[in-house]
């Protein structure tokens, strides 16, 4: 019997097994577990296709001016490199001088929390009541200045920890990195071998023809997204730049780039980009709308930027649910952390891409789709469908 099932195909067919709701329930769970677990050797792999997907356009170019794949991918790959390092330099001078401002800083902003907390109801460190006689006071007041603080314990416990954590981070990223930019290359000296291939494994020309107009699609349409938001991005930069000059803010390159790559991540970049000035501004001016000022000038911009400028740069074509994307960057920060919030959106574009294609899906299609379209009234819904007259 077991010999009659190996020869017949037919008898293996998964389908019934996968119509089990529990059972279908469960696959999603171990997926999701899978993501989370293997993190560190999926985020190269997402990365490496997302930038696959952006820059497989100028490798082609280049192979219809006759360069070969190999060729056009190594300089392709070279120059991206080759800008992140001049980038890198750029921002290199003012990253040291507020690394050597980092003690100073971590000083007053300990005054300050402890100021803070000494205000506080039973949060401040109790202080016992000084003798009112001279000897008796000064000895209390040392014995005071000698009694341990348990915050600042753990404070500097965990300053040691932090500092061990970010080691190991940037060693793991190190890693990382290389493994994309290796994996980049190949993938994009391969692109055309590879869906050569995968389009060549399938047997039914329609399904071939729907195969690679899905990729294609979800290609063009990540990789427009990505460089029409790398574009933005830019903007932003140099408006951020030119922004911080104006309000005298120290090192305004290092704020320009910090906003323009934290933009990639929506929602919680824009609040990260604000509370890095807000602390570069309590650190730097004395008054308190002096301190405001940075944040609320990237507030103004991110509010042209996301209500003016990228609604018509990036189309209606393009657009995506807010609900959407908030709960993809939800999820895959919680599974990837930054690499996962800043991937979130270009997923998306590509689910939706997959979506359009399949029947099944239509529903799902139709909560990724942006609300520019408009949407018929509840009423209008509710009521009975004419039946259409038959011919005569």
């Amino acid at each position: 019997m077991g010999a009659a099932m190996t020869r017949n195909p037919a008898a293996l067919q998964i389908g019934p097994w996968l119509k089990n709701g529990a059972l279908r329930s469960l696959l999603v769970i171990a997926i999701v577990l899978v993501l989370k677990a293997a993190s560190d050797l999926l985020i190269p792999i997402a990365v490496a296709l997302v930038l696959t997907f952006v820059l497989t356009t100028p490798v082609r170019t280049l192979r219809r001016y006759g360069v070969p794949e190999a060729l056009g991918a190594a300089v392709v790959v070279a120059t991206l490199l080759s800008c992140t390092v001049l980038m890198g330099v750029a921002l290199s001078g003012p990253a040291a001088q507020w690394w050597e401002r980092a003690p100073s800083t971590m000083a007053q902003l300990t005054a300050q929390f402890d100021r803070f907390r000494a205000s506080l109801p039973f949060i401040g460190t109790p202080q016992p009541p000084l003798p009112q006689t001279g000897r008796s006071r000064a000895q209390a007041e040392r014995n005071a200045a000698n009694t341990p603080d348990p915050v600042k314990e753990h404070l500097a416990t965990e300053g040691v920890a932090l500092t061990r954590a970010v080691i190991g981070k940037v060693f793991a990223f190190s890693i990382s990195a290389a493994a994309t930019v290796i994996l980049l290359y190949f993938l994009l000296a391969s692109e055309h071998w590879v869906v050569t291939r995968s389009i060549e494994a399938i047997p039914r020309r329609r399904s071939r023809a729907l195969l690679l107009a899905g990729l294609r699609c979800a290609q063009r349409e990540i990789g427009r997204f990505v460089a029409s938001l790398a574009l933005i991005n830019v903007g932003v930069s140099i408006a951020t730049y030119a922004a911080m000059i104006w309000l005298g803010l120290p090192n305004p390159l290092l704020w320009g780039v910090v906003a323009g790559v934290l933009n990639f991540i929506p929602y919680i970049g824009p609040l990260l980009t604000m509370g890095l000035l807000l602390l570069a501004g309590m650190l730097t001016y004395d008054s308190a709308a002096a301190m405001i000022a940075p944040p609320a000038m990237f507030f103004l911009i991110h509010a042209i930027e996301s209500n003016v400028i990228t609604p018509w740069f990036v189309g209606r074509r393009l657009s995506l649910s807010p609900v959407a994307v908030f709960l993809s960057v939800m999820f895959w920060g919680w599974a990837w952390g930054i690499a996962g919030a800043m991937l979130a959106v270009p997923a998306l574009v590509g689910l939706r891409s997959v979506c359009k294609r399949q029947r099944r899906l239509k529903l799902l299609c139709a909560y990724l789709e942006g609300s520019y379209q408009p949407v018929p009234s509840l009423r209008s819904l509710l009521r009975p469908r004419r039946k259409a007259n038959p011919a005569s």
